[in-house]
């Protein structure tokens, strides 16, 4: 028992120091302090977009408005604190309600909450095993689609706002879109109008005095414009008063199983889409000091149980709120944390303001914000690197306009990995060399055309094998050479089709000798290829010798073969008195 305390202790200081890790330091600390007003007015700048769509989700999501207020103001301040990206905004997303809406129909309230809950034990689980890791798999065509898609669902979101119509219903933003447009009458031109003055004074603003904050600008000068000039325009209307207290009352353990798979959902969704958007901070902002993967998931988790705790539905990073921070200047963390406080003060103090904005201005400010997000210089270096990376991203951001993140992601990967092996498809190659061989006396009949060279470039794969050792099969010399010194890779099914090739040679008492195997490949080698008959070589030179000492014997090379199998071994440079310089 003595022995055994030692190891228990190790695992637990390991666990504890691995959390400890996960905390935020003094640095992230101190760097509230840099650029206080920039920051500051980047947060509010997020908040008054951010408090629309907040209301929205939480009432899409089947907890009403008050749910989403919750998400976005605590989920968005334990984030902040606690994540691991410095531009990223939580709260929120409408992929998130569309997953916790069914939950809702099945479970009421208390489910929703239940499974938020234990959605951020999961993602805690997640951030000690270090499993943000994986996600830096995901290719750049993928993550440049993603943004793209990310903003074109912006767009499409606000047509019907900017149309004096509500939000999206059911069918999808690219539906909804299409019912706003189809039904726009002589009323739309209003907030039409109030949407493109917004957008252009934005867009004109930005290129005059990028440093100014332009969004909040226009969205006071559209909100006073409004009123004095008495337009029929859709207001964000009365906010919900006050906050939840925590509480975990709401728990019901016996439907914990039913819970599970979207528990598991709603913790990859948010794993996912976190880390992609803090990527895609990172990407946007040119900066050189990466994201910390592992923190962002503890972030996302610890924000999701208090959230849950206070009544508020699940959160995750929002690309679009964390490109309005990005785009509107913000440096620190103060920016994510000014975005939640403004919030809680807009439900607290300032309600009856915040309630007379127009949603069309709203519409323009996130317009302006989709434009500015999609990266028109990365899209011309992937079109430069040729057409299939291009439709990678085409691809990527069309499936998260049409479906979701995740199957977009999926999709991309899935395109990305089908091009890369197209790539390294085309990069094999088979050479046949030519081979003279010294003349006799008496001469050997055909001595020239008795020994055939292969040699094989690229990878030896299931995609490459049939092309590369058919010319090897159809070789009807006495002795055939296969250099393998430009292979490599090489995977099961290559090896069986280089085995069933000898074996060919094998039964017409041919030789095959094998040139360069790299060290890689050489136990793969010994284990699927075995024969008395093949020989390998250290180089081509000591291959091409062996086969003009076996081709001028005596018999001319021709003798039966062994029956009884040997190992592959590698002969070296031919010594003499050995079998390789023999013959035998």
């Amino acid at each position: 028992m003595s022995r055994r305390r030692p190891l228990q202790y190790s695992a637990g200081f390991v666990a504890v120091r691995r959390f400890r890790v996960l905390l935020p330091g003094r640095v992230e600390f101190a760097q509230l302090k840099r650029a206080p007003v920039t920051n500051l007015l980047a947060g509010a700048t997020v908040a008054v977009a951010a408090l629309p769509m907040a209301l929205g989700f939480g009432v899409a999501a089947g907890l009403g408005a008050r749910a989403g207020l919750v998400g976005a103001v605590v989920a968005g301040a334990v984030a902040a604190l606690l994540g691991g990206s410095r531009w990223q905004i939580t709260g929120p997303t409408g992929v998130m309600a569309v997953v916790l809406l069914p939950v809702a129909h099945a479970h009421g309230a208390p489910g929703v909450l239940t499974c938020g809950l234990l959605a951020g034990l999961v993602l805690l689980v997640m951030a000690l095993l270090g499993a943000s890791r994986f996600v830096h798999l995901v290719p750049a065509p993928v993550l440049t689609g993603f943004i793209t898609g990310s903003s074109l669902v912006i767009v499409c979101q606000q047509i019907p706002l900017a149309l004096g119509g509500g939000a999206p219903g059911e069918g999808g933003v690219l539906i909804g879109a299409g019912r706003a447009l189809a039904g726009a009458g002589s009323g739309a031109v209003p907030p039409a109008a109030t949407t493109l003055a917004v957008l252009t004074a934005c867009l004109a603003g930005n290129r005059l005095r990028p440093g100014w904050p332009w969004p909040l600008l226009t969205v006071a000068a559209a909100t006073a414009g409004a009123r004095f000039l008495q337009l029929p325009l859709a207001l964000i209307g009365p906010l919900p008063a006050g906050l939840s207290a925590p509480s975990a009352g709401y728990l019901r353990p016996e439907a914990v199983p039913d819970l599970l798979p979207s528990v598991f959902t709603v913790a990859a969704l948010g794993a996912l889409e976190s880390l992609m958007t803090a990527s895609a901070a990172d990407t946007m902002t040119g900066t050189t000091h990466r994201y910390d993967g592992d923190r962002v998931l503890f972030g996302q988790a610890a924000a999701n149980i208090a959230a849950s705790l206070c009544g508020g539905m699940a959160a995750t990073g929002t690309v679009c709120r964390t490109g309005i921070n990005i785009r509107s200047g913000a440096t620190t963390r103060l920016a994510a944390l000014a975005n939640s406080a403004v919030i809680a003060l807009a439900v607290l103090a300032a309600g009856t303001l915040v309630s007379a904005v127009p949603l069309a201005a709203l519409a323009g400010i996130l317009l302006f914000t989709a434009w500015r997000m999609i990266d028109l210089a990365a899209l011309r270096s992937l079109a430069r690197t040729g057409h299939g990376p291009l439709a990678v991203t085409a691809v990527t951001a069309g499936v998260t306009v049409a479906v979701d993140l995740v199957t977009a992601v999926a999709v991309g990967v899935l395109l990305t990995a089908a091009l890369a092996l197209r790539t390294v498809t085309q990069a094999a190659r088979v050479h046949h060399l030519p081979v003279r061989l010294p003349r006799q006396n008496p001469p050997t009949p055909n001595a020239d055309t008795a020994v055939a060279v292969y040699r094989l470039e690229g990878p030896l794969l299931f995609t490459t094998a049939q092309r590369m050792l058919e010319p090897v099969a159809r070789a009807e010399t006495i002795v055939v050479i296969v250099d393998l010194s430009g292979v490599y890779a090489c995977d099961a099914t290559s090896l069986l089709a280089l085995r069933q090739t000898m074996d060919a040679h094998h039964r017409r008492n041919a030789r095959v000798l094998l040139s360069g195997i790299p060290q890689p490949l050489r136990h793969q080698l010994t284990a699927a290829v075995t024969h008395d008959t093949l020989h390998s070589f250290t180089t081509l030179t000591d291959a091409i010798h062996h086969a003009r000492r076996h081709i001028t014997a005596p018999d001319g090379g021709r003798r039966p073969v062994p029956a009884s199998p040997a190992p592959l071994v590698n002969k070296g440079r031919n010594r003499p008195g050995s079998a390789e310089g023999s013959g035998r």
